[in-house]
Formats: C-alpha cells, sequence, structure tokens
C-alpha cells in the first residue's frame, strides 16, 4: 500500500472454470478479507464468498483486502470522526482504485471495464467502498453497500454524496436490518435519497430492509448472493422498500 506506506494480504478467488478456460471474468473488490473466504482467519464469522459462488452458473473473480487491525477505521473513513479517528480513506481508495486494481487486471484475466468491476463491504467497509465508487465513478460501476456506517462521517458523507454527479449508470445494492442500531434504516434511507439527487436513476438502485437483520457477519453472508447476483447479472428494477416476511 505505497499511499499509506504499509503491507496488507490480499485474497483472490479464481472461479472453478478459471484454469479450464480461457474466459475473461469481471471482478467484485471486498473489504474485512480476513472475513470473506475463511472462518479461520475471520474476526467475526465468515461470507463463505467462495463456497457461494462456486454454486453460481455466472463466474467472477473476487479480490478481498484483509483489514488493517487498529488502522480499519482510519483507513475506510476519509473523514474524521472526533472520537473514534478516520481520514485515511483517500489514500487506501487510492491504493484500491491506481495500485491494486491495475495489479489485478495485469496478472489475471479480467474485464476491466467499469461494468464488470464491483466493490463491496460492510459497516465501515459499505462506507469506504461507497466513497471509493463516488470518487472514482469511471472505475466501478457496481456497489455492495451491506449496512453501511454513514454515522461515522455524516455530514461529511452527506455533503460528499450531494457534491457527486456522474453521467455514467452506478448500479448500488444497499442493504440493511431493523435489528441493527436506531440510526441505520433512517440513515440509508436518507443515502438513497441523496443518490437519486444526484443522479442515480431508480432502475439502478435496489434498496432492501430485512425485518430480522443484525450488525453482523451471518446477515451478510446471508444476504451476499441476492446482491451479486442483482449487481453482475440481475435486470434492473425499481428501487424500492423490500421486506423479507
Amino acid at each position: 500500500m505505497p499511499q499509506l506506506h504499509r503491507t496488507r494480504r490480499v485474497w483472490v478467488y479464481l472461479p472453478p472454470s478459471y484454469t479450464t478456460s480461457h474466459r475473461r471474468y469481471p471482478v467484485l473488490y471486498l473489504q474485512d478479507g480476513q472475513n470473506i473466504f475463511d472462518e479461520a482467519t475471520s474476526f467475526s464469522g465468515e461470507w463463505g464468498v467462495d463456497e457461494a459462488l462456486n454454486q453460481e452458473k455466472r463466474a467472477t473473480i473476487v479480490v478481498a483486502i484483509d483489514n488493517g487491525g487498529d488502522k480499519r477505521l482510519d483507513e475506510y473513513s476519509p473523514w474524521r470522526n472526533s472520537q473514534y479517528g478516520g481520514g485515511e480513506g483517500r489514500e487506501y481508495a487510492a491504493f484500491l482504485t491506481e495500485t491494486l486494481k491495475p495489479y489485478i487486471d495485469q496478472h489475471y484475466r479480467t474485464r476491466p471495464g467499469r461494468r464488470h468491476t464491483g466493490i463491496g463491504g460492510s459497516s465501515m467497509g459499505a462506507l469506504i467502498a461507497l466513497y471509493a465508487t463516488l470518487r472514482y465513478p469511471d472505475v466501478y460501476g457496481r456497489v455492495g453497500v451491506f449496512s453501511p456506517a454513514l454515522w461515522f462521517a455524516k455530514d461529511s458523507l452527506d455533503r460528499f454524496v450531494q457534491r457527486a454527479r456522474s453521467g455514467r449508470p452506478t448500479r448500488l445494492y444497499l442493504v440493511a436490518g431493523q435489528q441493527e442500531s436506531e440510526t441505520m434504516v433512517p440513515y440509508m434511507t436518507q443515502l438513497r435519497d441523496q443518490l437519486h439527487q444526484a443522479g442515480v436513476r431508480s432502475a439502478n438502485l435496489r434498496f432492501v430492509v430485512r425485518p430480522d437483520g443484525q450488525h453482523n457477519e451471518g446477515f451478510w453472508r446471508r444476504e451476499f448472493p441476492a446482491a451479486y447476483q442483482w449487481l453482475f447479472f440481475g435486470k434492473s428494477a425499481e428501487t424500492k422498500k423490500i421486506l423479507a416476511p
């Protein structure tokens, strides 16, 4: 991570067909890499992304970047929080976009265009994924936002989203649970409205609220397959508040 003068472990999932074909694949970049593939390395449970994707007919490369431990909050927000830190997210997003993605595109058979490049994360990881998408609209065309920690720098994020403008269609999947903090769903609803005002069409935004959803890896693991399918392969759908039975 030259932008922050640090090193970081990066996991790369290759679909089963990768070694038996000459195809090129979409790529999804996920934060908190410790929790994406392996229960043994996770700090609070794993998403089981490899198991989920092995069952999918359509294949994607997944790049999972470990968080920085005690630097996690700093790296996952470009704005500072007076109590918790932050402020290094701009450099972290630059690492993803200007260092890591070119490396992945050079060393693996990817489809490098924005239509085939997604980013995602949960909680603080969702915050930095959203930021990276808005900062680099020509790079990321798909973003999965799971239970975003919008509270961390709410005013700064609001101003940033309000200034964001892009003529490029970006597909966004927002999901949270009603068993999370009392501000989670209201803040995410505000974000949805701000994104519409910034020019995101309803057909490119999916807004999902689960009554039983909690702020944990089990919830995000459950929701990942639907988000993945819609972001990369699903038909556009009118944005709406979807409540699970």
